[in-house]
């Protein structure tokens, strides 16, 4: 049986993997990653010969996986935006835009396209890791099923910073402004959620975070600390039963959704709704019927 791939994901893909530069960029995602590996290591070595020179220093390899997961989710997070944030507007720059349109493609599956051809040459990336992240489960004893997680994890994040960026790119005319848009709603995204959370609990004068916290749902980063928590310790980042946490504080919803791993499932289907609420938006954006030029009373006016 024949595989009907999305031409827009075709096409990008074909394009990539011919490039130096891609190869280029795959020797720099796993030098980024070597010298986080050594860093590490350096680490350890140095903690071996000291206070705790008695210990077990194979111990100490399990802390591979955090910092070389947080390492591969800067990278995600900083370079997908910058990628898809010229696919629509580099488009209209090349003034290839309008002969896009003319194809078979509805809008959706256009927008669609550039988010999976991101999200698949995100895959490239952690494929290529795959070797340095291997040290750390079979030297610090991590599950394996916990890297198969964080492969999940990369790619519910790079469908987000794609949906982020696409967003973007549908409503900027340069590449550039794009770009500066996306980190602007990243800045939104990861930090100012935590304004309504601040403000109440100064309001509260620290006695309770209340239902502020569910805001937090939206937030990728939140959303790997408590990844990076469940797997390491096994306890939710927002108290679990015996924690100090009660109740009282952080509310009635916030405390039962952080039982388990009910709060990380949860955040990660809000994220996707996140995502998928940019996409539809980026799609009515790229629609030309919602562009045209339209007359009204002998006066040409621009529909919005």
């Amino acid at each position: 049986m024949k595989i009907h791939w999305n031409p827009i994901v075709k096409k990008d893909l074909q394009v990539t993997v011919r490039s130096m530069r891609f190869s280029w960029s795959l020797f720099a995602y796993d030098a980024v990653l070597a010298l986080a590996f050594l860093l590490v290591l350096s680490i350890i070595q140095g903690s071996s010969v000291g206070y705790y020179s008695n210990s077990n220093i194979y111990s100490y390899f399990i802390y591979l996986f955090p910092v070389l997961a947080i390492a591969q989710v800067f990278i995600v997070a900083l370079i997908v935006p910058v990628i898809t944030s010229s696919s629509i507007s580099g488009e209209k720059e090349r003034q290839t835009f309008d002969i896009m349109l003319t194809t078979c493609m509805s809008p959706f599956s256009i927008v669609l396209g550039k988010v999976i051809s991101v999200v698949v040459r995100i895959l490239f990336y952690v494929a290529a890791g795959m070797p340095v992240m291997a040290l750390a489960f079979v030297v610090g004893g991590l599950a394996w099923s916990s890297l198969f997680y964080f492969v999940l994890t990369i790619i519910l994040l790079s469908v987000f910073s794609a949906s982020v960026g696409i967003f973007c790119s549908s409503f900027c005319r340069k590449s550039i402004s794009a770009v500066v848009l996306s980190f602007v709603i990243y800045f939104v995204i990861y930090i100012l959620s935590f304004v309504p959370l601040i403000l109440h609990m100064l309001w509260t004068e620290g006695n309770n975070a209340g239902e502020t916290m569910l805001l937090l749902l939206f937030n990728p980063g939140v959303f790997f600390e408590e990844f990076f928590m469940q797997v390491m310790t096994g306890a939710s980042l927002f108290g679990t039963e015996g924690s100090t946490f009660s109740v009282d504080d952080v509310g009635f919803l916030t405390y039962h959704l952080s039982q388990g791993k009910a709060w990380m499932f949860l955040s990660a289907a809000c994220i996707l709704m996140l995502s998928f609420l940019f996409i539809i938006v980026a799609a009515w954006k790229v629609n030309p019927m919602n562009t045209t030029t339209i007359y009204t009373r002998g006066r040409k006016k621009k529909r919005k």
